[in-house]
């Protein structure tokens, strides 16, 4: 799993690419983890578009950043995901949680 972070104005944008799956999901967890606690911003969009798998310790990882962004008076949005990575959203109920935009811009003026 690559994980390259960029800033965007306040906002960071994280591109994931890979499988989102219980072998890397801790490495990954602990990225978030620097990011956030290295005065990273609160608000956060993720770039979907290369991941091509998620799994429930994939999701996880997202959950957990986004109740530490909450906590943090910051937000979490994602973009461009992938239909069948859509689909695990979608039937999980994740997309209910944490809003999933079509672009960088929407996602990134969901976060202001």
């Amino acid at each position: 799993m690559d994980f390259v972070q960029e800033q965007a104005g306040d906002a960071v944008i994280v591109r994931l690419t890979g499988r989102l799956d219980g072998t890397v999901a801790k490495s990954v967890e602990d990225r978030f983890e620097r990011l956030l606690t290295d005065g990273g911003s609160p608000y956060i969009a993720i770039d979907m578009a290369g991941v091509e798998y998620i799994s429930s310790a994939g999701l996880r990882v997202l959950l957990l950043v986004g109740k530490k962004l909450q906590q943090a008076k910051g937000k979490l949005t994602l973009f461009d995901c992938i239909p069948h990575v859509y689909d695990v959203f979608s039937m999980s109920g994740f997309d209910r949680m944490v809003p999933i935009h079509s672009g960088s811009a929407a996602a990134i003026a969901a976060l202001r």
